[in-house]
């Protein structure tokens, strides 16, 4: 069977073995962050509906995981915002009554959690994985770049009403942005949202794909520990090698190689030509461009991959 909704299983750097569960459209989404390695939001909202159809996912989910895939955790994330989708409490109760013996991980930007129904609606994860990278209104218009429903107020809040009505554990993501949350005010402002909110692990992430923003760079190594030391947090690590997931294809690494020698070409270009989801595109690049094979280059219509001369 080929999955629509499904891509992996790929080495995740927080999660070990991941299957992603991507159940929103490209790039719909309630944040237009200035590192997403995915490109502009095409579809800045906070309308909640069934943007993929629900049933479908599921038989998908009830096709692979019938064959007992040895896989850490089923991932919801992708290209888009997951809480969008409506159907999401379903399919999660689905899993979570068919296949116990699989964890639940919801990678979110935590925008919606001040909606009471999307809080009942993920219970059943084992962990969620939220981000913060601001501490202010500035700060989270500057990097974030909401819909205008998205406050730091509400986003702080959802985050601490999720904290007291979910048993599972937290993961707390802030991705660092050089020149707009490094220094001390935005610093401290967000450790106190930290302290607020309580979660299970603060993880503290810079960028290591081309960004949407040709000016977002990555963080050296001595202040990213400065900063996890600060806020209590980890750095995230690189994952391992995705040669060594149980899911690595070399016909996919070949047909990509093959498309990038001759002429060079976006993750959304590689994605149309191939038929393979972004997601899972993302991870063979990630995996060339770690092996020093392809290089990226910035053009008028995106980030472009090419051979290493």
């Amino acid at each position: 069977m080929s999955y629509k909704y499904l891509f992996g299983p790929v080495p995740s750097r927080r999660l070990g073995t991941s299957l992603g569960i991507d159940i929103i459209p490209y790039k719909t989404c309630t944040l237009n962050c200035v590192y997403c390695e995915c490109g502009n939001t095409t579809e800045l909202t906070v309308e909640r509906k069934e943007y993929t159809p629900t049933g479908k996912v599921i038989a998908e989910l009830d096709d692979l995981l019938s064959k007992g895939p040895h896989i850490d955790y089923l991932t919801f994330s992708g290209s888009g915002e997951p809480t969008l989708h409506k159907g999401l409490g379903k399919m999660v109760s689905f899993l979570k009554d068919r296949y116990p013996n699989y964890k639940i991980a919801l990678l979110t930007n935590g925008t919606l959690f001040y909606d009471p129904k999307v809080r009942i609606e993920v219970i059943g994860c084992d962990v969620i994985l939220p981000s913060l990278d601001a501490g202010t209104k500035e700060c989270l218009e500057g990097i974030n770049r909401p819909h205008p429903n998205i406050t730091i107020q509400r986003l702080v809040e959802g985050l601490k009403e999720l904290r007291k009505e979910f048993k599972g554990e937290i993961w707390l993501e802030v991705l660092i942005v050089p020149g707009m949350n490094d220094g001390k005010a935005e610093l401290e402002a967000i450790n106190k949202h930290i302290s607020e909110i309580r979660p299970d692990k603060v993880q503290i992430n810079s960028l290591d794909r081309p960004a949407t923003e040709i000016w977002v760079e990555p963080v050296d190594q001595d202040a990213l520990e400065r900063i996890a030391d600060y806020l209590g947090g980890e750095i995230i690590g690189r994952p391992s090698s995705i040669r060594e997931a149980d899911s690595f294809d070399e016909s996919v690494l070949e047909r990509i190689i093959s498309t990038i020698r001759r002429r060079p070409c976006t993750t959304e270009d590689l994605t149309k030509i191939l038929n393979v989801h972004v997601n899972e595109v993302n991870k063979y690049l990630n995996y060339l461009e770690d092996s020093g094979k392809i290089e990226s280059e910035r053009r008028e219509r995106g980030i472009f991959f090419k051979m290493k001369r």
